[in-house]
């Protein structure tokens, strides 16, 4: 009876406790005189640091462009991205003999070809009329979808670069201007840049083409078989494309989409039709970012010790050690841990108010240290057992209950020890969890509910810090439950 008992009495008492401060009678409120819960408290101290993030797991559906220097601690950040291109399976075109624009040597045309930028100005940083100058640069061959890429990997480095590959300078700002008022003002108008590919195009057999798109379109023709998935495409047609920071301080550009769009016009039954062949940089193809962070700036935070930072992207992030043998030693080896909960404080800026300072973290994930990598490559969530997620709130970073998480590292270094005398000496780690800022995407369910199917590192702007350091322990609060003996 006690086993089948104690979870739903669990729920109960916490929901209990949320609202009366005083435990000594809630085992009797709570059971019959057979079968009494007994409550006990403890409190604990974690310890914190700081720690460089050095990189972040950089294949990610959300691109940044642009550098910015934090005015609070004065750090420099760059952020740059590669995208593909995907090809919708069975993609229709019409007939070849439809198309009408002729090149000179009288075969089909594209009127014209752009990769269009739209930018998601609720989350740029910067002042949207500064301008930044970006150089968009044609990869030799497709990034290796099977690798593992994070945020210092460089494109150019590896040499992914055609050498006589397409190449276009770019200066635009989040405002475009050259658009006029009238157009701007209708519904549904979005910023975005437009990278023009109207030049001359030689492919990698010496196959000049009036411009990019005519390629790709003669080539869905010529080679039907390049189009049939983006597998296809990209490994044949369009390896990608690196876009390249050049000049510019200020302003981090946030990408909404990315689009290539050739355009074209064809005759049906005596009638002209304008048509758009459009491929987006999707989910589906690889997308990585490559972030360039100030080290020496960072490095300095670091070494702080009068709190702890968390800054994105690839910044810095808080290493916490837990006090597991402490919570779970033998003056309580009887008990069931009903809640273990802590509390992470911000710490408001001393600057003057400014709507140019960073945002904190909206979003935190803690997981253990020696999960914190695989964890976003395997793309996992959230479990409540290994990994917990918090919200910013009333300047707080709330982990309600981390019970699981405390029982699991007891468990993982008492079974370890059975098997391995060594085993501490191999898992320093083993205590410890990692306060990492992150971005989510949600699916909507209903009109009032959604639910979370993918968590990666925050590739935006943010900075906080946080209560802590060696000489500002984290308190954590536990409540242990058992039943009475009779």
């Amino acid at each position: 009876m006690k086993s089948r008992l104690f979870t739903a009495i669990a729920f109960t008492a916490m929901a209990v406790i949320s609202c009366n401060e005083d435990t000594g009678v809630i085992g009797g409120s709570l059971t019959d005189e057979v079968d009494k819960l007994e409550l006990s408290t403890g409190t604990y101290s974690a310890t914190t640091r700081s720690i460089l993030a050095d990189s972040i797991y950089a294949r990610n559906y959300d691109c940044y462009f642009g550098r910015v220097k934090d005015p609070e601690t004065g750090t420099y950040v760059t952020s740059e991205f590669m995208a593909q291109f995907n090809m919708l399976e069975d993609y229709q075109m019409p007939k070849r003999s439809t198309i009408l624009t002729k090149a000179a040597d009288g075969d089909i045309a594209a009127d014209s070809c752009e990769i269009w930028l739209y930018f998601d100005k609720s989350l740029c940083y910067g002042d949207t009329l500064t301008s930044i100058k970006m150089r968009m640069l044609e990869l030799d061959t497709p990034m290796n979808d099977t690798m593992t890429y994070y945020s210092n990997y460089d494109p150019i480095q590896e040499g992914y670069l055609r050498e006589e590959g397409l190449k276009h300078d770019l200066v635009f700002s989040l405002s475009n201007l050259t658009y006029s008022d009238s157009i701007r003002s209708l519904s549904g108008y979005g910023d975005i840049a437009r990278i023009p590919l109207s030049g001359k195009y030689t492919d990698k057999k010496g196959n000049i083409y009036d411009n990019y798109g005519t390629y790709i379109l003669r080539s869905y023709y010529d080679s039907p078989a390049y189009f049939k998935n983006s597998y296809s495409f990209v490994h044949n047609m369009c390896p990608g494309f690196f876009f390249q920071f050049n000049d510019g301080l200020g302003v981090m550009a946030k990408l909404s989409t990315i689009e290539m769009r050739i355009y074209y016009h064809f005759e049906e039954n005596s009638t002209v039709y304008y048509g758009t062949m459009k491929m987006g940089s999707t989910p589906e193809v690889l997308q990585t970012t490559k972030i360039t962070n100030d080290k020496e700036g960072l490095n300095k935070l670091v070494a702080d010790e009068s709190c702890t930072y968390l800054k994105t992207p690839a910044g810095i992030f808080t290493e916490m050690t837990l006090p597991v043998e402490e919570i779970l030693s033998s003056a309580h080896n009887t008990d069931s841990l009903l809640s273990v909960s802590l509390t992470l404080q911000h710490i408001n800026s001393t600057m003057p108010t400014s709507k140019y300072l960073l945002d904190e973290p909206s979003t935190v994930l803690m997981v253990m240290k020696d999960s914190l990598y695989s964890f976003f490559e395997k793309e996992k969530t959230y479990d409540y057992r290994s990994a917990f997620v918090a919200e910013l709130s009333n300047n707080n970073y709330s982990f309600s209950n981390i019970g699981n998480l405390i029982s699991l590292m007891y468990r993982n270094k008492f079974s370890g020890e059975l098997m391995d005398p060594e085993w501490l000496k191999k898992h320093p780690n083993w205590n410890k969890v990692v306060i990492v800022p992150i971005a989510s995407t949600s699916l909507t369910v209903t009109t009032s509910s959604s639910i979370i199917y993918s968590l990666s590192n925050n590739m935006g702007l943010s900075s906080t810090k946080l209560v802590g350091g060696p000489n500002s322990p984290i308190e954590v609060k536990v409540i242990y439950a058992k039943f009475k003996d009779r």
